[in-house]
């Protein structure tokens, strides 16, 4: 995407802005009278009027400083045409990425007019509101949203899943302490022959070296997720003291993509907003997907973390304190493999796969790991 120029004159600046909230509300009027849903028709014909109303406001501004708007601002009939042939969805994901590019512009003009302060404050309160206007356009071509989405991934894929929860950080503790260090016991068993004191020496140092930093990994994980969350709590809460009826009519907004009719979404907001703490509370969840139920503790993820991995990366090395040569190797073999199955299976209540599946693969990437560590510890055999 070409970068955006920022027009460092007020009055092109202005002129500028005037030019893109009229095309704006004219392409959402198109939208509108296509759409055949009449809460989602009544949304954007709500959103043409907001765009309406900046061009207004920027065209106000013109005339304050001695110019005049471009009478004939608005969409052309190439962008309506376009519009036409791509149909709501598709145009619905071209707003979006418009919305954004005129945050950008906005954003960019308000830092760089130091000298007129009224008119970076002009941009700065419509910069907040296409931020709703991008994220509204979001909800509506995106029923989940990204952040829902993102999280399904994450609680899938990743092994400090958002949850909040403990047992995702004990799971993928173990998985993370009895991969490495089954993989660290095989190379040594292989490089020296399957001496116990070597084997034990380096599993041992390696479970701790583990456990550390996969505990460290999962404190300061916990913690910025804290920090995230307590810092975008902060700006809602700025933005309720300075635009509460803006936020009102956001949650009234979000409330028809819910389903509920207008009337019915604005006496909700209404009620919410009544009361600080819950409309803070309110828009945190809905607007920003934030939850203090959901927010991992620092110090439990780090204990859970530190004492998983520990645990994981004992099972390998456990029996070459007891035992040595090709018994301890088959032993730790056997036990390792079981493990995997195990942690495989434990990894399935966090992931939602389903359980076998989840064990045998599991399974399958230690024992391959445990074959190609000891195959390059024979390699590089050290007596």
């Amino acid at each position: 995407m070409c970068p955006i120029r920022i027009p460092t004159d007020p009055l092109q600046a202005l002129r500028d802005a005037h030019r893109r909230e009229r095309r704006a509300a004219d392409l959402y009027r198109a939208l509108a009278e296509r759409e055949g849903d009449e809460r989602r028709r009544g949304i954007l014909v709500r959103l043409a009027e907001a765009e309406e109303g900046h061009a207004r406001r920027f065209a106000e501004r013109l005339e304050a400083l001695g110019a005049a708007p471009d009478p004939g601002a608005g969409a052309s009939a190439a962008d309506l045409a376009i519009a036409r042939a791509l149909g709501p969805k598709a145009m619905l994901r071209r707003m979006e990425a418009e919305e954004e590019r005129n945050m950008e512009a906005f954003g960019g003009v308000a830092s760089g007019l130091a000298s007129d302060p009224e008119t970076a404050a002009l941009f700065v309160e419509v910069e907040r509101e296409e931020e709703t206007h991008s994220w509204l356009l979001t909800q509506m071509t995106e029923p989940l949203g990204p952040r829902a989405r993102l999280d399904a991934i994450l609680r899938g894929e990743k092994w400090h899943v958002s949850t909040g929860s403990w047992i995702g950080d004990a799971i993928y503790g173990v998985n993370d302490g009895l991969g490495a260090v089954f993989g660290i016991v095989s190379g040594m068993a292989g490089a020296t022959g399957s001496s116990h004191t070597a084997v034990a020496t380096a599993g041992l140092l390696g479970t701790l070296a583990s456990a550390l930093s996969m505990g460290s990994s999962a404190f300061l994980a916990a913690r910025s997720e804290r920090e995230v969350h307590e810092a975008e709590i902060a700006r809602e809460k700025r933005e309720i003291e300075e635009s509460p009826e803006h936020e009102e009519e956001e949650l009234a907004l979000l409330y028809q993509l819910k389903g509920l009719d207008e009337q019915r979404a604005r006496d909700v907001a209404r009620t919410v907003a009544s009361q600080p703490d819950v409309f803070l509370h309110t828009m945190a969840h809905e607007e920003l997907g934030l939850s203090e139920r959901t927010l991992p503790s620092p110090g439990l993820s780090l204990v859970s973390a530190t004492a998983s991995t520990a645990i994981g990366g004992l099972v390998p090395v456990a029996p070459f304190l007891f035992l040595s040569g090709v018994q301890a190797l088959i032993v730790s073999a056997v036990l390792s493999t079981l493990a995997h199955f195990v942690v495989g299976v434990g990894k399935s209540l966090v992931t939602g796969r389903s359980w076998w599946v989840s064990g045998l693969e599991m399974t399958a990437v230690g024992v391959a790991m445990g074959v190609v560590t000891y195959v390059l510890g024979v390699a590089f055999h050290i007596g």
